[in-house]
């Protein structure tokens, strides 16, 4: 059960370095899970995704596609599979290519020598019983790929990942504040809106910034607290 706020414990505020490293340092992210992906318009796919994984699963290749922010890298990054982003390795040389479980991220940023890997190693999945969770900005089809690449992800299960609308964000956050027990001033989340990066991901770090930063000066969350939050955190 959220502890409210007159029950939480106080932390004495920190008295050494900048507040913005405090931030930053002692608010590590939660790992990506498939319980804390939150799904919006997304639940047929999150349904999808979470049979696939099951070890009686058949299907070798499950592909989710959308535009940046939609939550691609968070599913990829959640499962259990050995993870490559393309954009940083784009020839998948640090993938392990032994592994009966991969996940390639970002698709599009493969080079030729990229997608020959990619495609031998589909086809060795197939074989083997393996498996492949793949992430794109485009479906299969629109992908500028080799046609045999396209063809062999075009043939499992492939879904398209909706971003979530601000009124998701807004409930999203708004969940997460009454699971920590905050209590937000009613225009909090058209502030924060308006003013920093409006990712999930960037969020979620902001509300927990926001609670500790409460916390460690132990006052009550309110407009000018949240202007001070942003400007250490963000520099803005």
């Amino acid at each position: 059960m959220a502890l409210s706020r007159a029950d939480r414990p106080l932390t004495p505020p920190l008295e050494t370095g900048p507040m913005r490293q405090l931030i930053l340092d002692l608010l590590p992210e939660a790992a990506p899970s498939l319980e804390n992906f939150v799904t919006g318009s997304n639940a047929e796919a999150l349904t999808a995704l979470a049979a696939w994984l099951a070890p009686t699963n058949r299907e070798s290749v499950f592909l989710v596609w959308g535009e940046a922010g939609a939550g691609k890298t968070h599913l990829l990054q959640a499962s259990p599979a050995a993870y490559c982003d393309a954009r940083l390795d784009p020839e998948l040389s640090a993938l392990p290519l032994a592994q009966d479980f991969c996940a390639v991220d970002h698709l599009e940023a493969l080079t030729d020598g990229g997608q020959i890997v990619l495609f031998n190693l589909i086809n060795r999945l197939r074989t083997g019983g393996g498996r492949l969770l793949a992430a794109a900005e485009a479906p299969p089809g629109r992908l500028t790929l080799r046609e045999d690449l396209r063809t062999r992800l075009g043939s499992g299960l492939v879904y398209r990942l909706q971003p979530l609308s601000d009124a998701e964000k807004v409930a999203a956050l708004a969940e997460q504040a009454r699971t920590r027990g905050l209590v937000l001033p009613p225009e909090a989340f058209s502030y924060l809106f308006s003013r920093a990066p409006r990712d999930m991901r960037s969020l979620t770090a902001l509300l927990l910034a926001i609670d500790r930063y409460s916390l460690e000066h132990k006052r009550p969350i309110t407009l000018p607290l949240l202007r001070e939050v942003l400007l250490t955190s963000l520099n803005i």
